[in-house]
């Protein structure tokens, strides 16, 4: 699904014509292809185009103004920001780079700004996102699924927000796999900018970051929900790791909907408010996931590398071993108090507290207020 194209070769005059196209107000690649079909003016004959026929066609008079006098700044501003370093690059709709699967949602976007090798936006992508405040269950399984995903093959893509998107990223590059990061504001102000450090380890393990909005454009709160539709249009699956009922998750979930894409939910906690997105999607039709086979199985006629089996031996293994384990057993997903976990092993208190001190550092718990939370059994 790979494809080696030279960035180089993009034609300057037919990039200088896309960026004039997105200064038209309420003009878009759909409306392109429109004019194309109906009227057999491309996009090159458009901005040659006199006001009369422009007018005869359908444009109102701001629209043709932007057409006749373009932002000539705007567009060498552009320019000038993909000359200044070799590892950028800025594609259009028709650009043999352009990745296939967001061509084919409603409102594809007309121009990809980016970061990296813009071959791997047609890798194989499955799209993580959740909450930016996720209890420490959701933090544990946005970086396990998205590592075991990448094992298996799959590029992950979020949205580089704070939480769960974020734990996506580190998840996928912590093993040294590429990532793919899509921007809610301008392509030169990564946000948030605690991120920065992590957007540079992404393109540091053959990762890109992209977006649709140019140098200087100035930020705005809808840009982020907007967003959302590229990173499901760049993916056959988007996985809701932990969500609330009313947040920009659902809006990615409800993106991948309507561009035909398989949706999977990881369910939580009844209680926690932030698992009640992914019991509402699976309710509504949304695939249960508790496991990577549970997402790899939708996609069996894809040519994906297998886990290993002495990996998945080793997995098998340790599974095995933890689940006879009487004291991690004794812990829930939930905070369980340390008095309850003495009782329920039948140890002492100092003996649990000395365990599960190691067992923190393993990652199979966690501390909270409260008590401890088991963090998964892997």
């Amino acid at each position: 699904m790979q494809q080696d194209v030279e960035v180089g070769s993009n034609d300057r005059g037919e990039l200088e014509n896309w960026l004039k196209l997105v200064q038209i107000p309420n003009f878009s690649v759909t409306s392109l292809k429109k004019l194309e079909k109906k009227c057999d003016v491309g996009l090159s004959e458009l901005f040659t185009t006199s006001p009369a026929l422009l007018e005869k066609m359908g444009f109102n008079s701001q629209q043709i103004n932007a057409v006749l006098k373009p932002n000539t700044q705007a567009i060498q501003a552009s320019l000038d920001w993909l000359s200044a370093a070799k590892n950028r690059f800025l594609i259009h709709f028709d650009h043999p780079s352009y990745p296939d699967l967001l061509k084919q949602i409603s409102s594809p976007p007309p121009l990809l700004y980016g970061y990296g090798d813009p071959k791997h936006l047609r890798n194989y992508q499955i799209a993580m996102v959740g909450s930016r405040n996720p209890s420490p269950q959701g933090k544990e399984n946005a970086k396990f699924f998205s590592h075991q995903l990448s094992q298996c093959g799959w590029t992950v893509t979020s949205g580089l927000a704070l939480g769960i998107d974020g734990l996506s990223h580190q998840g996928a590059v912590q093993g040294g796999y590429t990532t793919i990061a899509v921007l809610g504001t301008a392509i030169d102000k990564m946000y948030p900018r605690r991120h920065i450090k992590l957007s540079e380890e992404i393109l540091h393990n053959n990762g890109v970051i992209i977006s649709e909005f140019a140098p200087n454009t100035p930020g705005r709160p809808e840009y982020f929900p907007r967003r959302n539709r590229i990173i499901s249009g760049l993916s056959l699956g988007t996985l809701i790791v932990e969500a609330a009922i009313k947040s920009g998750s659902l809006i990615t979930a409800r993106c991948a909907l309507e561009q035909n894409r398989d949706v999977f939910a990881i369910p939580g906690n009844i209680h926690n408010p932030m698992s009640a997105g992914c019991h509402y999607l699976i309710q509504q039709g949304a695939k249960l996931v508790t496991c990577v086979k549970d997402i790899n199985e939708e996609f069996q006629h894809l040519f994906l590398p297998e886990v290993s089996k002495i990996q998945q031996k080793s997995e098998n293994n340790g599974s095995q071993s933890l689940a006879s384990d009487k004291l991690l057993d004794s812990v829930d997903f939930e905070a369980t108090p340390l008095d309850i976990v003495a009782q329920r092993s039948g140890l002492e208190v100092t003996d649990v507290m000395s365990q599960l001190l190691e067992y923190e550092l393993r990652g199979l718990v966690t501390a909270v207020p409260g008590g401890y939370i088991k963090l998964g059994e892997k």
